[in-house]
């Protein structure tokens, strides 16, 4: 029996075969007086032979192919598998444990692009590190990163071969940094580290040092604290754009002759990013010391400690948050829906009221002196908040910050409490007025409108558990106080009877007026029944 799987070769087998037949039978029943010639009987032997030899030899061929054909029908299902082995295999990698303890520079999760701005996530001008290395938008500003390369190795009087070989006793510890497998070979990867690396320790002491004492003209395009510097430093503050902190750092330490230093890079990088800083609330000498004592000495931000951050995102970060808020413990109410692994609920992510429901409860508004953006006290019915400086990169800034207070383990979500604190304040263009009126917020945007949209979107698709906030015991005060109704009543009072100077004027007099008319009907009543003698 042969099995036959080509369907093509089946049908030629089938039509010869059948002309075999139609000769066969045809051959005998030919007769002389048809009129057809009688063909000879050798030549006729030799087409039957003819015809047997096409037809075996039809059967092997047939029989070859069906193998192929088995083999063929098997091969697909053994390369399924092989390829689901090798994804087991891949996913066996990925979930040890250590492939996930280092990594700390992260791609932005597509749920919270497509709640923001994609553009406030994707650097516009300079790639650094590999997530957007190479793309040709971003070629532009290659050999401004080669010319910063040369004039370190000029200045330094050395080798690249220094940086190189560096760089290569550092890549496996830098890879591991990044999210998922980098495509770039071992010499390309230490090639981008050490460009992208320089190109970033130029910046950082040009903007401390001065760029013409690097020998950078004056009117250089790039190396310059002007024109589209800013735009720079938006990029490389973002979190798909940052290299590994140990990286800039073993750079620096080799132009400076000392590869084991640790800390100077992230006192530069605050230096560097000190514009896009969210507060500009000057404070006196006095002021400041009066504010270290009242949060002590403990766990002060030191750039100069050697465990002072993971790239420069997070150094930026945790210079924001200083000694960092302290949460305190939520209530009962609020400890009975606190469970250590919970999945945090979408829908209990309302901390507070907005500005115009809290003034109507009589909640005061005041701005608070400290250069402490996110430090929020609420006393007496008076929410006292530091003063928030908004600008056109705020947007960019906060978005990479609740990026990686989303993404990142090892982090808390303050600055993600701070802006979703803000978002439930702000519904509408007359809150943004009233704090600015306040001086709580100022900002260079187009209108009010433009700065509650703004606040509004930063936090569509972050997930956030209020349990976890600092500022969640505040929040139940302010909600309590809220809930008061003598409180709004107060409020309602003071404002329709107490809101203008006038109001009160005729308020006193009507007050008067009153008790003139009651002391007139009085002393009319008392003398009727006890009339003068």
């Amino acid at each position: 029996m042969v099995a036959v799987f080509n369907k093509e070769l089946l049908s030629w087998y089938l039509i010869t075969v059948k002309l075999r037949e139609t000769v066969e039978s045809g051959i005998p029943k030919t007769s002389t007086s048809s009129g057809l010639l009688e063909l000879p009987e050798q030549p006729q032997e030799q087409l039957q032979k003819q015809q047997q030899t096409p037809s075996e030899s039809l059967h092997i061929v047939i029989g070859e192919d069906a193998e192929n054909c088995e083999d063929a029908a098997t091969s697909p299902d053994s390369e399924w598998v092989i390829s689901i082995k090798e994804k087991l295999e891949q996913a066996r990698q990925d979930d040890e444990a250590g492939s996930w303890a280092k990594l700390s520079i992260y791609k932005v999760p597509q749920h919270l692009r497509e709640g923001g701005d994609d553009r406030a996530y994707v650097p516009q001008i300079v790639s650094l590190g590999p997530y957007h290395h190479g793309k040709k938008r971003l070629r532009q500003m290659d050999r401004h990163k080669w010319r910063s390369l040369h004039h370190v190795l000029k200045r330094n009087t050395q080798d690249i071969k220094i940086y190189l070989d560096s760089m290569k006793e550092l890549e496996e510890k830098a890879r591991a940094c990044y999210e998922g497998p980098i495509s770039l070979s071992s010499n390309d990867f230490a090639e981008m580290m050490v460009l992208d690396g320089c190109f970033v320790l130029e910046l950082f002491r040009g903007a401390s040092e001065g760029f013409t004492r690097l020998g950078y003209p004056r009117n250089d395009p790039v190396f310059a604290m002007r024109g589209s510097m800013h735009s720079i430093q938006r990029d490389m503050i973002m979190l798909e754009n940052q290299l590994p902190l140990f990286i800039l750092d073993r750079l620096l330490g080799l132009q400076f002759g000392k590869p084991e230093q640790k800390g100077l890079v992230a006192k530069l990088a605050l230096r560097f990013f000190d514009p896009l800083m969210p507060t500009d609330e000057p404070l006196t000498k006095g002021e400041r010391n009066k504010l270290e004592s009242s949060l002590g000495n403990a766990n002060i931000f030191d750039p100069l400690s050697d465990q002072v951050g993971l790239h420069c995102l997070d150094v930026f970060r945790k210079s924001l948050l200083r000694s960092g808020p302290k949460p305190e413990p939520p209530k009962i109410w609020t400890k009975r829906w606190s469970q250590t692994n919970r999945v945090a609920d979408k829908r209990r992510q309302q901390l507070i009221h907005c500005v115009t429901e809290l003034r109507e409860a009589g909640v005061k508004f005041r701005k608070r002196k400290t250069d402490r953006f996110w430090d929020i006290k609420f006393k007496n019915g008076i929410l006292s908040i530091p003063r928030l400086f908004v600008h056109d990169g705020t947007k960019s800034l906060f978005l990479n910050l609740i990026a990686f207070e989303q993404c990142h383990f090892d982090c808390s979500n303050d600055i993600t409490s701070f802006v979703i604190f803000m978002d439930n304040l702000i519904n509408s263009p007359e809150d943004v007025g009233y704090l600015h009126y306040c001086g709580i917020i100022e900002h260079w945007l187009g209108s009010d409108a433009e700065v509650a949209d703004l606040f509004n979107r930063l936090c569509e698709e972050v997930v956030f558990d209020i349990n976890d906030s600092y500022l969640s015991r505040l929040s139940e005060d302010v909600n309590q106080y809220y809930n008061h109704k003598w409180n709004a009543w107060r409020a309602s009072l003071r404002h329709k009877y107490f809101n203008n100077p006038w109001a009160i004027i005729s308020l006193v007099a009507a007050v008067v007026l009153l008790l003139l008319t009651f002391a007139q009907t009085f002393y009319g009543v008392y003398g009727y029944y006890r009339p003068v003698s």
